[in-house]
This record gives C-alpha cells, sequence and structure tokens, in this order.
C-alpha cells in the first residue's frame, strides 16, 4: 500500500512540474515573441526540476521492482 501511495505521489509530482514547464504558454503571462519574463524563468526552472527529480525516482523505482521480480523468479526456480 505504502508503494502505490509513493507512486501515485511521484506521478502528481511529474504532472505537476510537467504543468509548471506548460503553465506560463498555456495561461498566458508570456507574451508570444517576447523575451521571457521572470516568472517564466522560474516557471521553467522548478518545474524541469521537479519533472525530471521526480521521473528519475520513478525509473530509479521501476528498476527495483524488476530487480526484486527478477531475484522471486530466480529462487522459484530453486
Amino acid at each position: 500500500m505504502k508503494a502505490k501511495l509513493g507512486v501515485a505521489a511521484l506521478v502528481l509530482l511529474f504532472l505537476g512540474g510537467l504543468w509548471l514547464i506548460a503553465a506560463p504558454f498555456a495561461v498566458g503571462y508570456q507574451p508570444r515573441g517576447a523575451a521571457y519574463v521572470a516568472a517564466t524563468v522560474n516557471d521553467l526552472w522548478l518545474g524541469g526540476a521537479l519533472a525530471a527529480l521526480s521521473f528519475v525516482s520513478l525509473v530509479i523505482y521501476a528498476a527495483d521492482a524488476l530487480r526484486e521480480l527478477a531475484r522471486r523468479g530466480a529462487h522459484a526456480d530453486d
């Protein structure tokens, strides 16, 4: 149960990071063709860091889960 909550939290963090990256353009506070305003730069850096960190955490979790399944499969043949 705890693992499912952790994965759900990481997925929500990843989606939140993607939203921060898209928000300046979707909401419209970044004028088209203009230099990036400070809020846009902040959203891009923070959203990128949040999305990257949560994605890496999800990949590590998935690799660990696959490793555990492989270990259990190897012991089942004994």
